[in-house]
């Protein structure tokens, strides 16, 4: 179980707060919006009123507390930079911030947010893989550079162990686990047998996953 602050209360702040919650983390979400706080209170462990953009209104919250501080402020740039600025004045861990332009990320990160969400084009991002690859299932950017895959086992796997296809050497990712209806099962079994229509969990870098992708 994680720590998490959700600041802003939007809708992608709303249903952050709502699915961290939900997977057992403690979220404390702000808003200075009484009737947005009020409907996420049920959902999550603690909720206050308050605007973080203020002078000293963060001084009790204890930002050190928390695994991640999450900024989620719409429509209002200025205000998403003041409150990431003092999160890592006040000495945050880590700062995800979300941003509704490209050219903002930049300043965000300038700033010390440690990661901005940039909703969008990520969304963007995964459907455009996710259609365009007829044996992907799912596509997530862990970084820029790093992705996690759930894709069907490729039908030159089909038949043959996880060592006997080589899948490290040849294609520099790693199986991480198999999907069966909503269960993820870890693969660590180098004699695992690959079976026709699994899903796979692949881990590996953006480029060496597309790759992937396009072989059968």
């Amino acid at each position: 179980m994680k720590t998490f602050v959700v600041i802003g209360l939007g809708r992608f702040g709303s249903h952050l707060a709502k699915n961290l919650a939900a997977l057992g983390n403690e979220v404390m979400a702000i808003d200075r919006d009484e009737e947005k706080v009020l409907q996420i209170t049920p959902f999550v462990t603690a909720a206050q009123v308050g605007d973080c953009q203020e002078e000293g209104a963060m001084d009790h919250l204890g930002v050190t507390n928390f695994d991640v501080c999450f900024v989620c402020i719409n429509d209002d740039f200025q205000g998403s930079l003041e409150v990431t600025w003092a999160l890592k004045e006040q000495g945050a861990r880590y700062v995800v911030a979300r941003a509704d332009r490209e050219r903002q990320i930049k300043f965000l990160k300038r700033i010390g947010a440690d990661q901005v969400v940039h909703t969008e084009k990520d969304m963007a991002s995964r459907i455009a893989v996710k259609y365009s690859a007829p044996n992907a299932f799912d596509y997530i950017e862990l970084t820029s550079e790093y992705v996690i895959l759930e894709i069907e086992t490729p039908g030159s796997w089909v038949g043959h162990t996880v060592a006997q296809v080589g899948v490290r050497a040849k294609y520099q990712v790693n199986v991480i686990g198999v999907k069966h209806d909503e269960h993820i099962t870890p693969l660590v079994d180098p004699d695992y047998l690959f079976l026709a229509g699994e899903h796979l969990i692949v881990a590996g870098s953006k480029r060496d996953g597309l790759r992937l992708l396009r072989s059968k």
